[in-house]
């Protein structure tokens, strides 16, 4: 898709208005709340562009991303948050494929109505969109990266260096929830003889590592580590060889739609310890597709039921009657598309929206400098890489079937 020029876009912003449909035409989703009846909407349509995955393996996530999105958008659109515009969402399904992701960001980027992207939940994807809208300075904000290297580069724990100045997360990253994990496992858990499963994937392989650092540091032993492929459904070889090490628990460095059947089949080999990971792991599915009571998950933020200043987006987002919940990162997104509201909001007070370079980086300038307080998860802020200032991480054990929360605290770095 070509670049609109900034004459045309008066017009399509109008026509947007009369449509409320994003210049991506076709692909367009949905569009999210039609304002209050006192908003003034007569400058056009600004769009949230969404890239989650809706469909697959881990599209219970990605649903819970689109909802609480839209739910932002309907609540802004409402309270008439962007003066002079009406906010609309177009949700793209990356399907967790790289190459599907950075198409879906290629015609974000292109399309000089859209104010931000919110995603992408795999730090994968993330990889490939990054560069496709470095050049078009258009923001992104993700409510699921948990990847270093994306804000910080490959050195990220020596020499740590911005990637990309439009690129920002909500979340903690896996330098901290790794070793947060570790921690866990040893201090309160008292595992001295740990393995390692991983997947292959960056960001697996990237928190296991972590994991392993500090468990070291903590004095327990890594007494294997081995691999599998995400696609597998037969994990009888390795788990073998990890049940000849005799580990106390296994750290798997994956999500849940390998780390549900490889408990399974680990406790069905008489390996009957405790699974560990990070929020890939923390979902009902987990369960479903066969965790096992004593395995372990810690994921980003607190229990956002239990957190005075969710309760509100757990009441609304429940009230809309959404078919999918929310999930362990719908309210990350929620808090992402408000960024996004308020900073546009700002923009937009002093100068009709244009889409422009420069204008895009006046809205990057304005997320950076964010500093409005409180979101569903708690504080919202930057640092200077673009990661978030809330350190927060909690522990979830299958107790009786289901998640329970066990730990919740700031990570801080020994």
């Amino acid at each position: 898709m070509r670049r609109k020029s900034t004459g045309v876009l008066a017009a399509s912003l109008a026509v947007g208005a009369a449509l409320g449909a994003s210049a991506c035409g076709a692909d367009k989703t949905e569009a999210a709340g039609s304002g209050a009846a006192g908003c003034d909407t007569s400058k056009g349509t600004l769009v949230i562009g969404v890239i989650a995955p809706m469909s697959g393996k881990v599209s219970t996530i990605g649903l819970g991303i689109r909802n609480s999105v839209q739910l932002a958008i309907e609540q802004a659109n409402a309270s008439c948050a962007v003066k002079g515009y009406k906010l609309a969402m177009d949700a793209q399904d990356d399907e967790a494929n790289p190459d599907k992701g950075a198409a879906a960001a290629q015609r974000f980027a292109d399309d000089v109505s859209v104010v931000g992207i919110v995603g992408s939940y795999n730090s994968g994807v993330a990889r490939a969109i990054q560069p496709k809208i470095a050049a078009s300075k258009l923001l992104q904000i993700s409510p699921g990266n948990t990847d270093p290297v994306l804000s910080r580069g490959e050195d990220f724990a020596t020499a740590p260096k911005r990637q990309y100045e439009n690129y920002f997360r909500v979340v903690g990253t896996d330098d901290l929830q790794g070793p947060f994990n570790a921690r866990y496992l040893v201090e309160q858990e008292g595992k001295k003889r740990l393995a390692i499963i991983t997947d292959g994937k960056a960001v697996g392989e990237g928190s296991a590592t972590e994991f392993a650092k500090e468990a070291r540091r903590l004095g327990a032993q890594v007494v294997i580590r081995e691999k599998v492929n995400e696609n597998d459904s037969d994990f009888s070889s390795v788990l073998t060889k990890v049940k000849a090490a005799r580990p106390e628990a296994i750290y798997v460095g994956s999500e849940y739609h390998v780390a549900g059947p490889l408990s399974k089949q680990a406790k069905d080999l008489g390996l009957n310890v405790p699974i560990s990971g990070t929020d890939g792991l923390y979902d009902p599915q987990f369960i479903a597709l066969g965790g096992k009571e004593g395995d372990i998950a810690t994921s980003v933020g607190a229990p956002i039921e239990k957190l005075d200043s969710g309760k509100a987006f757990v009441a609304a987002y429940k009230k809309k009657g959404f078919s999918d919940g929310y999930g362990g990162f719908g309210a990350f997104a929620f808090d992402a598309a408000n960024v996004i509201v308020s900073s546009v909001g700002k923009v937009t007070a002093s100068a009709a929206w244009t889409g422009a370079p420069e204008q895009r980086t006046e809205l990057i300038k304005q997320v950076q400098e964010y500093k409005t307080g409180s979101g569903a998860n708690g504080t919202i802020g930057f640092d200077q890489y673009g990661d978030s200032v809330n350190k927060m991480f909690t522990v979830y054990k299958v107790t009786s079937g289901a998640w329970k929360d066990v730990l919740s605290d700031q990570f801080e770095a020994k």
